[in-house]
This record gives structure tokens, C-alpha cells and sequence, in this order.
């Protein structure tokens, strides 16, 4: 393997481990604000009680994620040096402020909201919850703009050899961005819904803490439902978006070989990438393909022969993780609406929650299946159309990412075992105890 395939490894390995942690940060921060601002309005202390349970477990995994997360930007000035010298004026920005405003306001706050349980007013403490889960959120924002930069370039001039940034509300503000980053954050909310969802459901299961994880499963509900079901809504326009800015990933996604107006929408494909052809296509809609891609359903959608060979993505890479990712996406609103239907007899759906017990890691596949498609859909290009991978990667020996490639690998298994090993601890450990209230009327 030489130095390039391995530096794609290396920030793949480090970019997808960081990605596990980052989304349930992203929705638990909102689940634990809406928990205390329910305390404050109504003086119960059992939302104090879900606040500060669903917060240890949020804390634990907020540390994991700082921590990879700074490794993660530290390869762009070692494995892809050349990319920083050459696009570093638009993207570094970007990184800066997610830094030392985003991410500074929910790490100052968060500190605040550990220990201030007892030393400031509850209002100021629900504050603080809430300011983390906005600079969370912003944080998101900030690296999203920066990627769809990368997708989509703009507000830039090459001068001196490099892009320099000339149009920076162009950069921030630019319709690939905005829908990235909804679409991204509501998958991450989907996610911190289900993982909610899937800890009350265990001990639903086994009868303990009952008003307690009753409560936390229905507040979770609506929230799940209303975004699993957004998602699906925002995922048609996020793909009209790649179909018009981004045609070569958009033929990958469908493994579509041939220009074809209108276009069908097969169920099942088994693309034969070597041959560059379908080896089976089941359950064809006429004309559908051009709907979902241009909304039109005589518009003409482009095969993967309308482009230059060198300008494909890798088509298995791309194909399969989308289908998975659709497959779940429409798997969760099915799974949430169930729950809402069954919302006020839990107990009476064992094996309902069931399912959703042993569901806690598909948000996770589906968030890392859809990593995958932007970014190994955009290949061979590090940003579309201006700068490929190949020309962006460092001057390293094989030896040395070799070796680093190893260590991140150990290094974050360890770390990986040790926050699941936590989670599920004090997952299973449940709330601080107080009189057994299981036997009390259950509220809403």
C-alpha cells in the first residue's frame, strides 16, 4: 500500500470513530435541556433525576469525543499538508471559529452545568444545559460548512498558486451547507432519540424504574418520530443537491451505467462494478429515478459513462452504504410511529421494546453509511473539481503512516471499549434511587 491509500485510511479509521460520538452529543444535549427546563416549569424532581442521569451518560461520551476529535484535525498539517497550504485560507477559517467560539461555549457551559448543580439557581442551570446543546450545534455547523465547501467550492480566487477566500458569507451561507447540515443533524437527533429509547426500553423490560423510563421514553418519542420522519422529507431534497451539483455520485449511489431519460428506480441492484454493469435489477418503477434526481419524471439522469473513467467514484463503495442508509431511513419513523401508537401500554409490547433495545445501533450505521457516501462518493476529488486526493497528500513515508495507522487503530479500540464499557454500566445501573415510585401512576 503506498502513502496515499494508507493517509485514507488513517483519517478514514479516525474521521468514522470520531463520527460515534459526535451525533449523540449532538441530540442528547437538546433531550437533557428540554428534561431540565421541565423541572424548572414544574418543580418534579424526577425530570431533576432524568437530567442528571441522561447527563453522566452524556459526559462520558462528550470526553471520548473531544479527544478524538482533536487527533482527527491534527492530520490535516501531517498526512495532508498540501491540502492545508493549498485551500487553508477557506477551510482553516472555518475550523478556527468552530473552535474558539462553538466549541469553547459548550465546553465553558458544560463545566458549569457538571458542577454548579448546588451553586447556581435552577434557572441558570438550565441555562447552561441549553447553551451547550446550542454550541454543540453550532459546532456542527461550522465543520458541516467546511465539508460542503469541499463539495461544493465557493467565495474563493486562485491567486499566488492557492484559493484564497474572497466571498466569506458566500462560503457560510450556500444551499449545499444549510442542507448538510440539516440533513446530518437530524440524523444525530434520530440517533439520541433511539439511544434514549433503547435504555428505557431495557429496563421497561425489566420492570424497574417504571415512571422513571416511561417518562424518558416518551419524551424521546415525539422527538424521534418528528425527526426520523423530517429526515426522510430532507433526504429527497439532499439528493436532488447531489444530483445537480454532483451527477458522478449521484450514478454511483444508483449504480446507473447508461444516460438514460426518463430514468427507472430499481428496488434491488447487484452492481458489477468490474464489468461496469448491473447483475441483477428487481422491482423497477418507471420513471421514478428522474423524480427522486429532478424531481421531473422525464427528466434525463446521467449514467457513469457520461463522465471520464478517472472521475468515477468507487461505485461498490458508494451503492451499498446509500442503500443501507435509505434502508434505515425508513425503517426509523416506521419504528417510532409504532411507539407512539403503543405509547401508553410500553409494558404491554415486550417484545416492541425488544426491538428497540437491540435498535440502539442502527442510527450509528446509518450516520457512519452516510459518511461514507459524501465523502468516498466525491472521489477522486479532496474538493470537487479543484483539488484531487492524490495531489493533496503529504510527502511521508510509507513506513511512518504505516506505523501511525497501527497505533490510531489500538489506541482507539481501547478508547472505543472503554466509553461502551461506561455507557453500558451506567446504563444498566440506572438513576440515582429514591422511594420506588414503579407503583405510582404513570405520567405523562
Amino acid at each position: 500500500m503506498d502513502v496515499l491509500l494508507l493517509s485514507r485510511l488513517q483519517f478514514a479509521v479516525a474521521a468514522m470513530f470520531h463520527f460515534l460520538f459526535v451525533p449523540l452529543t449532538l441530540g442528547l444535549s437538546i433531550l437533557i435541556a428540554t428534561m431540565e427546563w421541565k423541572y424548572v416549569r414544574t418543580g418534579d424532581e424526577e425530570y431533576k433525576r432524568m437530567a442528571k442521569f441522561w447527563g453522566r451518560l452524556f459526559i462520558v461520551n462528550f470526553a471520548i469525543g473531544v479527544v478524538t476529535g482533536l487527533t482527527l484535525e491534527f492530520q490535516f498539517g501531517t498526512n495532508w499538508s498540501r491540502y492545508s497550504a493549498y485551500v487553508g485560507d477557506i477551510f482553516g477559517s472555518l475550523l478556527a471559529i468552530e473552535a474558539t467560539v462553538a466549541f469553547f461555549l459548550e465546553s465553558t457551559f458544560l463545566a458549569i452545568w457538571i458542577f454548579g448543580w448546588k451553586k447556581v439557581s435552577k434557572r441558570v442551570h438550565a441555562w447552561c444545559i441549553t447553551l451547550v446543546a446550542i454550541g454543540s450545534n453550532l459546532s456542527a455547523y461550522w465543520i458541516l460548512v467546511a465539508n460542503a465547501w469541499m463539495q461544493h467550492p465557493v467565495g474563493y480566487a486562485i491567486r499566488n498558486g492557492r484559493a484564497e477566500l474572497t466571498d466569506f458569507w458566500a462560503v457560510i451561507t450556500q444551499k449545499p451547507a444549510i442542507i448538510q447540515f440539516l440533513h446530518t443533524v437530524a440524523g444525530s437527533y434520530i440517533l439520541a432519540g433511539f439511544f434514549i429509547l433503547g435504555i428505557s426500553a431495557y429496563h421497561l423490560l425489566k420492570k424497574q424504574h417504571v415512571s422513571f423510563f416511561t417518562r424518558s421514553f416518551r419524551l424521546a418519542l415525539g422527538f424521534t418520530l418528528f425527526f426520523s420522519c423530517f429526515e426522510v422529507i430532507q433526504g429527497h431534497f439532499n439528493g436532488v443537491e447531489v444530483a445537480r451539483r454532483q451527477p458522478e455520485k449521484l450514478a454511483a449511489f444508483e449504480a446507473q451505467w447508461e444516460t438514460k431519460q426518463p430514468a427507472p428506480q430499481a428496488l434491488i441492484i447487484i452492481p458489477d462494478e468490474k464489468n461496469e454493469r448491473n447483475l441483477i435489477e428487481i422491482g423497477k418503477i418507471p420513471n421514478f429515478l428522474s423524480f427522486l434526481a429532478y424531481n421531473s419524471f422525464s427528466a434525463e439522469v446521467k449514467g457513469l459513462h457520461a463522465f471520464p473513467k478517472e472521475h468515477w467514484p468507487p461505485v461498490n463503495l458508494t451503492y451499498y452504504p446509500f442503500r443501507i442508509m435509505v434502508g434505515l431511513g425508513f425503517l426509523f419513523p416506521l419504528l417510532s410511529f409504532m411507539g407512539w401508537l403503543w405509547r401508553k401500554k410500553l409494558q404491554d409490547h415486550p417484545r416492541y421494546l425488544r426491538i428497540m433495545l437491540w435498535a440502539i445501533p442502527l442510527p450509528f450505521i446509518a450516520l457512519e453509511m452516510g459518511w461514507m457516501v459524501t465523502e468516498v462518493g466525491r472521489q477522486p476529488w479532496i474538493v470537487y473539481k479543484l483539488m484531487k486526493t492524490s495531489d493533496a497528500v503529504s510527502t511521508l513515508a510509507t513506513s511512518q503512516v504505516a506505523t501511525t495507522l497501527v497505533g490510531f487503530i489500538l489506541l482507539y479500540s481501547i478508547l472505543g471499549m472503554t466509553n461502551f464499557f461506561l455507557l453500558a454500566r451506567l446504563a444498566r445501573r440506572g438513576p440515582e434511587t429514591t422511594p420506588d415510585k414503579s407503583s405510582a401512576k404513570v405520567g405523562a
